[in-house]
């Protein structure tokens, strides 16, 4: 057995098949991958990688398992090696080039079968009796302690919305997983949280509130990674890039290629190398965009074109990014009380209102070069037929400095 030091959980233990699997390509590929993609435009600290967060997670799940008792040696082995691997399949910059993986492959980032079944992993998961498909099973959620990875309130959860906050800076991730691990429990095949965990649950959904406003959802964010996403997607329609291959590639084999990019790729890896980022020429919420915009999700690229064209400019100068409806899934977890089984929402009448505050929060983007800002944005709201917005941003607002952004 040997331990690591992990600045967020202090020593963790690596036991032998653990270490093996350290010490694939497979693995060692997520060491280069950041966590939070292009995050680290707003806040610096933010260059923590899938790596930590898989060896965090695993942690994480032996914690849980050591408390429950029903479950045998074995499947506790298939948890803690389905724990570190759950991420195995994440793209360059984790979710910024998912929608694009998925788009040309179909494959999602949780979808490790195929990966964990050939090559040097594979071998590792032989020599120690394990079978591909039941981790996959697991990491998917298709098990019953597959819960422990992908439920309501799982540790994969736990661990990036601590580690998160601690790579940023940001002071809201505080969430007691040492008294929510204590307090959770299966009962009838369902991982539920005893009535002792309530508030340490309630914690988890405050921390996730705020992380989503403050960084996952920050607007520098997403116009730096719909700039990415922009430009892995020209790159792969122009015959430069092939989409099996992006999703084996690292962070710094796509920089690589985006630089050497003849075209549209190219422009945009010289402006995200300069952080010369694109500006919100529409920037609203559901109260005044209407939650008929949605329907747009599926139709960005006509509404890009069909916006350029009431702007006159080119389509590449405009990027929609349209969130999906917002929700929060941890809602849905079950609140064992004396007598019941109930839904956290039921449970904490803070966290109904919360909810709401959550929809609040949700934001649709409209970007563009700074200088056609004022364009873009009046066709935009003309286009999804916004009447009125909140905020409206003017050329003027846009000599903040890039920090300050």
């Amino acid at each position: 057995m040997k331990v690591v030091l992990d600045p967020v959980h202090g020593y963790i233990e690596l036991d032998e098949v653990v270490q093996e699997l350290l010490d694939t390509p497979q693995i060692q590929r997520l060491r280069r991958v950041r966590q939070l993609g292009f995050s680290n435009l707003v806040y610096p600290g933010a260059n923590h990688t899938r790596f930590e967060h898989s060896l965090g997670t695993m942690h994480l799940a032996s914690m849980l398992m050591k408390n429950l008792d029903s479950i045998d040696e074995d499947k506790k082995l298939e948890i803690r090696v389905a724990s570190l691997l759950h991420d195995v399949g994440h793209g360059p910059f984790s979710h910024v080039t998912e929608n694009v993986i998925y788009k040309y492959t179909r494959r999602r980032h949780d979808e490790i079968k195929e990966i964990i079944g050939k090559g040097e992993i594979k071998e590792v998961l032989k020599k120690y009796g394990i079978y591909p498909g039941e981790l996959a099973k697991h990491v998917e959620g298709e098990t019953s302690l597959g819960q422990i990875l992908s439920s309501e309130i799982d540790v994969d959860r736990m661990d990036y919305l601590v580690r998160d906050a601690h790579y940023t800076g940001v002071a809201f991730g505080v969430v007691d997983y040492n008294r929510l691990i204590n307090q959770m429990r299966f009962h009838e095949d369902r991982l539920v949280v005893d009535q002792g965990g309530l508030k340490a649950t309630e914690s988890l959904l405050v921390s996730r509130f705020w992380m989503n406003t403050s960084v996952y959802y920050h607007h520098v964010t997403r116009i730096s990674e719909a700039m990415c996403s922009k430009a892995v997607e020209h790159m792969i329609e122009d015959g430069e890039m092939d989409p099996i291959r992006l999703s084996q590639m690292d962070d710094i084999d796509l920089i690589a290629a985006m630089r050497s990019s003849k075209g549209y790729g190219g422009e945009l890896a010289k402006r995200l190398d300069s952080r010369n980022l694109y500006k919100r020429a529409l920037y609203t919420g559901l109260e005044d965009a209407g939650k008929g915009v949605l329907k747009h999700r599926d139709k960005i690229e006509r509404a890009e074109k069909e916006i350029a064209e009431l702007a006159g400019v080119d389509q590449e100068c405009v990027l929609v990014d349209i969130p999906k409806t917002p929700e929060m899934l941890e809602m849905k977890a079950m609140i064992k009380t004396d007598h019941k089984l109930v839904s956290l929402n039921e449970a904490s009448h803070f966290v109904s209102i919360l909810q709401e505050a959550h929809m609040d929060n949700w934001r649709m983007g409209v970007y563009c070069p700074r200088e056609h800002c004022e364009a873009v944005g009046k066709a935009a709201k003309e286009y999804f037929n916004i009447k009125k917005v909140t905020k409206q941003f003017k050329l003027s607002d846009l000599e903040n400095t890039k920090v300050q952004e």
